[in-house]
C-alpha cells in the first residue's frame, strides 16, 4: 500500500512541478491531477513561483502551491498551502524537495 502511495503522491508532485516549471516568478497557473487508481482523491489547485533559485546548469525554483477543496453540503471550501522546490531535469520539471511537503505527504515521500 505505501508504494502505492508514493506513486500517486510522486504523480501529484510531476503535475505541479510541470505546471510551475515554465511560469515565471509572480505568475499563477492552476493544476490538477485524476489518479488513475482511486487510492486518493483526485486534487486541483494554483501553484506559483515565488522565486528562482538557481539557472543555467540548474535550473531551480520555489513554488507555493495550494490544494483547494470544493464545498460540500457538510463543509465550506478550503484551501492548503505549501512551499516546495521544483528543478529543471532534462525536458522536465520535476519536484525537488523532500521536507516541505512533509506535512502534507507524511513520511510517503
Amino acid at each position: 500500500m505505501q508504494y502505492t502511495q508514493r506513486i500517486v503522491h510522486t504523480n501529484t508532485q510531476d503535475a505541479i512541478a510541470s505546471v510551475a516549471g515554465p511560469l515565471d516568478v509572480g505568475a499563477v497557473a492552476p493544476w490538477k491531477i485524476v489518479h488513475s487508481a482511486p487510492i486518493e482523491d483526485d486534487e486541483k489547485g494554483r501553484v506559483t513561483v515565488s522565486r528562482t533559485i538557481s539557472t543555467g546548469a540548474l535550473d531551480c525554483k520555489e513554488i507555493v502551491f495550494s490544494v483547494d477543496r470544493d464545498a460540500t453540503k457538510d463543509r465550506p471550501a478550503d484551501s492548503a498551502f505549501y512551499v516546495a522546490s521544483v528543478c529543471r531535469d532534462g525536458g522536465k520539471w520535476k519536484w525537488a524537495s523532500a521536507e516541505p511537503a512533509t506535512p502534507r505527504w507524511g513520511s510517503l515521500q
